[in-house]
């Protein structure tokens, strides 16, 4: 480091989930002056350590790279940086969001921190436990790396500042790329404990250790790093060395089932489950009252009493004001609540119907009108309100649906933080019951865009995915600060959805749908094999069953920071990616009006240039042996 900064250390969830833990905020000291303090200071070796996590990107953050980029929501919000990639304006000399050297920092201060280890004033069982740590994020770094730029500069030891310029590094091909950080990843396994206690729940772990490796060979016998971008094959070094694979390689879906079979009975061994708790928190907000429902609004979010059980690793330096919860809350009186996170009806029609099956290939819904305005009758209370309009097309969906989408005439399940002066009147509740929002995305309803430029709904649907029931929207604001809870980085499911990919890949159907269906069993839908035997499909083919795993993926990961990397690596991002989002008429100040679907008028582009990010031009032109990906 060059200068003494404050971090957020990772390690610190208890921070995060209770008041009345020590405080983990603590200066790094400089190296150049400070070093023999550091290793002498029992407490300034954890700082030293919490330190080489300090360079990985916060995936809870609204302005990360892969959160609200991809083609899951559209906002409101496009004015901010982020909102430079879907776009496609970022290039090699502006790249907007750029990891590239703050990941080799992040690789330089592990290596610098390993170098200390063995004068460190510790017992040997937590220099074993440093050592695990840095193995880890040596590997994760370069896995990061890896997968927003391909091949990277692999960095095995610490760098040497008085290399020449003719001896500077070039990049490695990412066959040998993918081969070091899934051996550094085994490496690390081997001096890290499978768990943490809750309050470092952010830190390493062996089970962390095998699930991202696992994640890493799932990324490298995908189609974009498996033989299959046609676009990527020239790209060499300036010694004419190729880069990448120029061949499918079927056995790499072999090394990535493996590695996922392991992954899981790893984190199964460790006490990982799927989160299947009911009646979580009732006593503060009774809304949603259908069980499944509430079970997966808060699939991610309960950290209550103990971590969550589905989360293999999770970052805890959390949100800050105007990140997902506040983004995604409804509207109340006086424009507090900034309402503008919006499914998309691409990301819309993914989510499955009540019976676990796309709506165009349901039997009881495909030859029906998505559009067609019906009135909400009481069976059907706990989709929408009794009594109100809303299209067809929000009525009989699977429990996800209800449990993390607004639409018109539906539900938002979260309080009015100031009774005195409500955030809601009567008007906005459900049947006037404190904790229920009634929306109405119309142009002068209570979560309708009006005249504002900003902070509403570009579709008339909102995120509710992400946001307590129990936080509280009031006159001055989004409160919250009641809850604050690490993000899932790798759960539980995402292995279970992984190895299912990787088993179809391989051939061996029988397998993946055991484990697609612990998915969507926990989501409360049928098994695949009863949903699709509704629409008179008995026996899977390859690609009818990839389908089926792809979009069980898009749905249970939905605003987890997986589509902008998903439809990547399934060479699928030019199809969704480079097309304009769609709504409803959010213009409209009837119902009738509002039940058209419409073109938002935001520019979307993607090309074959983007599947790859930019290596800053800087980086390039400081060195000759570097080359850019294609197309910068």
């Amino acid at each position: 480091m060059k200068r003494l900064y404050k971090m957020v250390l990772l390690a610190s969830a208890s921070v995060l989930l209770t008041s009345s833990c020590s405080s983990y905020l603590d200066i790094v000291p400089d190296e150049r002056a400070q070093e023999d303090d550091v290793v002498k200071d029992k407490n300034k070796n954890w700082d030293y350590m919490y330190s080489c996590y300090a360079y990985l990107p916060n995936p809870a953050n609204t302005q990360s790279l892969d959160l609200l980029t991809g083609d899951e929501v559209i906002t409101a919000f496009e004015h901010e940086k982020w909102a430079a990639f879907p776009k496609g304006t970022y290039n090699s000399t502006e790249p907007v969001i750029s990891y590239w050297n703050t990941f080799f920092q992040g690789i330089r201060q592990c290596y610098m921190m390993q170098r200390k280890i063995n004068e460190m004033q510790v017992d040997e069982e937590t220099k074993k436990d440093y050592r695990g740590q840095i193995d880890f994020l040596l590997a994760y770094y370069h896995y990061l790396l890896v997968r927003c730029y391909g091949p990277v500069i692999l960095v095995k030891s610490l760098p040497d500042i008085n290399t020449k310029v003719e001896d500077y590094a070039s990049r490695t091909p990412l066959d040998e790329c993918v081969q070091w950080i899934a051996d550094k990843f085994d490496e690390a396994a081997k001096n890290l404990p499978a768990t943490r206690e809750q309050r470092r729940v952010g830190l390493a772990t062996s089970t962390a250790a095998k699930g991202l490796k696992a994640q890493l060979l799932l990324l490298a016998a995908s189609p974009l790093f498996n033989g299959e971008a046609e676009f990527l094959k020239d790209l060499k070094n300036p010694d004419g060395k190729l880069l990448m694979p120029q061949a499918k390689d079927p056995q790499k879906w072999i090394k990535a089932k493996d590695a996922l079979k392991e992954a899981i009975s790893a984190a199964e061994a460790a006490g990982h489950s799927l989160y299947t708790k009911t009646g979580q928190f009732v006593s503060l907000n009774k809304f949603p009252k259908n069980a499944q429902q509430r079970t997966l609004r808060y699939n991610i979010l309960d950290w209550t009493g103990e971590a969550n059980p589905e989360v293999i690793f999770a970052d805890t330096r959390g949100e800050g004001w105007y990140d997902l919860a506040g983004k995604s809350s409804p509207k109340g009186e006086g424009g507090s609540g900034w309402n503008g996170v919006a499914p998309t009806w691409n990301m819309l029609n993914r989510f499955y119907t009540k019976n676990g099956l796309p709506w165009d290939e349901d039997p009881e819904f495909k030859d029906q009108s998505k559009l067609e305005l019906v009135t909400v009758d009481a069976s059907q209370s706990e989709e929408a309100m009794p009594g109100k309009q809303t299209i067809k097309f929000n009525l009989g969906r699977e429990p996800r649906f209800y449990a993390w989408i607004g639409f018109q005439g539906g539900y938002y399940e979260i309080l009015n933080k100031d009774k005195s002066n409500p955030a809601f009147p009567k008007t906005y509740l459900a049947n006037g019951e404190e904790g229920n929002v009634l929306l109405d995305f119309t142009k002068n309803g209570n979560q309708g865009r009006g005249n504002r430029n900003n902070n509403y709904s570009p579709t008339g649907y909102l995120n509710k995915k992400g946001v307590y029931p129990e936080e509280g929207v009031g006159k001055g604001g989004v409160d919250f600060t009641l809850k604050h809870h690490p993000w899932p980085v790798l759960r539980l499911a995402d292995l279970y959805l992984g190895y299912a990919e990787a088993c179809v890949e391989a051939g061996d159907n029988a397998t993946a749908l055991t484990y697609l269906n612990k998915v969507r069993v926990r989501a409360g839908i049928p098994t695949a094999e009863e949903s699709w035997k509704l629409a008179g499909v008995t026996s899977f083919s390859q690609a009818k069953l990839r389908q089926i795993v792809r979009q069980e993926r898009q749905v249970e990961f939905y605003l987890e920071n997986q589509n902008f990397w998903d439809m990547r690596r399934w060479l699928e991002a030019e199809k969704y990616f480079g097309v304009k989002a769609q709504g409803m008429n959010i213009q409209a100040t009837t119902i009738a009006d509002f039940a058209h679907l419409t073109e938002v008028p935001f520019e979307r582009a993607f090309g074959k240039h983007n599947y790859l990010l930019p290596i800053p031009v800087a980086d390039v032109n400081r060195n000759g042996n570097l080359v850019n990906n294609p197309g910068y």
